[in-house]
């Protein structure tokens, strides 16, 4: 294979043969490419971009880079990925939701980096909780307990392991088609039937825009239809947190209290329209106002909440067993008015700041620290009123408060608070 020349080719703006694709997927894989090669190549995609059909190609050769697992079919096998944002938990409250609803949920996920949190980061802060399982162990406890929550193995698109740590020090990480096989590859090897994208926009989210968010989601849809799996995207606001809870323990609580019926309306509002979306797709409801009553009992039933239970166990972790959580002081707010806008991000960044988060990959967190943020856009506030409370103990403290208090922005006039869920596709 000549790689320099497919280089050039995609570089010049030329439409490149599958066969090429496959090759340098292989190689790469294989150790045959250098990374100075798929460096070079990662960039012309960064600035030339990739057709829906090229997209499908890289994809599909980055699955079979690896294994893919495969399931009984006696249930349909479903998840659910999120393109991250602060607050978002609903993966953890999700997959045992469904699993009470005769689905599987082989859900593999990922850690934090940067402002946003890792679904595998707060599983972690369960007591014994073990995210880095064996293909066996990841699938016994699928046939087990319906779902599973693990890291990838080494096994599952290896190709994509090793392009993705290549991407963030080429400065091609946001290459939209080098996301959508990113996330695909390894969706797709779960050997999933279908598949739902919570993609998120805003000052908390990966893409900071809406006409981003948008065409994302478009490229997640189309491509992920092309490798035959039934695919939807929801596109959902993350200017301001989902939730009250932002960290690890905190956000592990939070589930806790949703699959009890005691959290709040965004973040369990979501959470059901996601899965509802799932047992439709799944042909395990006829519409979605079963599907949300069949959610909807299965929480009031108490299932749903045994069902997380018995699966943390699976893990080896203790979901009853308290988690650690730092001491804590409130944070204030220094102005009167109606809040009109939450910079998201500095919340992001006041939990690095408190080591909740990873400046690199590689970093250890304190999965004690995290932030109740009490208030909304649109919420009317006094100076003096408590605007958020932070679980913190140590030097970052004041540091962390001054960003919870910038996060909040102050005006006379009242505001809207914007819609959760902004389109479907």
């Amino acid at each position: 294979m000549n790689t320099a020349k497919l280089i050039r080719d995609k570089r010049d703006g030329r439409e490149l043969p599958d066969e090429q694709i496959n090759d340098l997927i292989q190689g790469y894989a294989e150790g045959n490419v250098p990374d100075y090669q798929m460096g070079a190549f990662a960039m012309a995609v960064f600035f030339q971009g990739m057709t829906a059909a090229e997209t499908t190609v890289l994809t599909r050769a980055m699955i079979e880079s690896g294994t893919t697992l495969s399931w009984s079919g006696t249930k349909p096998s479903v998840d659910k990925h999120s393109t991250g944002g602060i607050g978002d938990k609903t993966s953890i409250a999700l997959a045992p939701l469904l699993a009470c609803c005769d689905v599987e949920v082989p859900m593999i996920s990922g850690r934090g980096l940067g402002i946003t949190g890792g679904t595998l980061d707060k599983l972690e802060s369960i007591v014994g909780y073990r995210s880095e399982l064996s293909t066996d162990e990841f699938r016994s406890i699928v046939n087990f307990s319906g779902c599973a929550i693990a890291s990838a193995t080494a096994s599952i698109a290896p190709a994509d392991r090793k392009l993705y740590a290549l991407r963030d020090v080429t400065g091609t990480v946001e290459s939209i088609p080098l996301i959508t096989a990113s996330i695909l590859s390894k969706k797709i090897a779960e050997g999933i039937d279908c598949l739902v994208l919570d993609v998120k926009w805003g000052s908390g989210a990966f893409m900071k825009t809406l006409d981003r968010a948008r065409a994302l989601a478009k490229s997640l849809v189309s491509v992920g239809s092309l490798l035959g799996v039934n695919v939807e995207a929801l596109i959902t606001d993350m200017n301001q947190p989902l939730g009250k809870m932002i960290g690890n323990a905190v956000e592990i609580d939070e589930c806790v209290d949703l699959l009890k019926g005691d959290a709040p309306e965004d973040v369990t509002g979501l959470t059901l329209q996601l899965a509802g979306r799932l047992l439709v797709m799944s042909q395990r409801c006829d519409s979605m106002e079963e599907a949300l009553k069949l959610l909807n009992n299965r929480i009031v039933s108490g299932e749903a909440l045994a069902k997380l239970r018995e699966m943390v166990k699976g893990h080896g972790g203790d979901l009853d067993e308290p988690r650690k959580r730092e001491s804590g002081i409130n944070v204030n707010a220094t102005d009167s008015g109606f809040v009109t806008r939450i910079s998201t991000g500095r919340l992001g960044l006041a939990m690095i700041e408190m080591g909740g988060g990873r400046k690199k990959m590689g970093d250890k967190i304190n999965p004690a620290c995290g932030i109740e943020f009490l208030v909304s856009i649109g919420d009317q506030i006094s100076a003096g009123d408590t605007i958020a409370r932070l679980f913190c103990d140590g030097d970052a403290k004041n540091y962390a408060s001054e960003l919870i208090r910038a996060s909040v922005s102050v005006g006379d006039q009242p505001v809207l608070s914007p819609p959760l869920i902004v389109e479907s596709i």
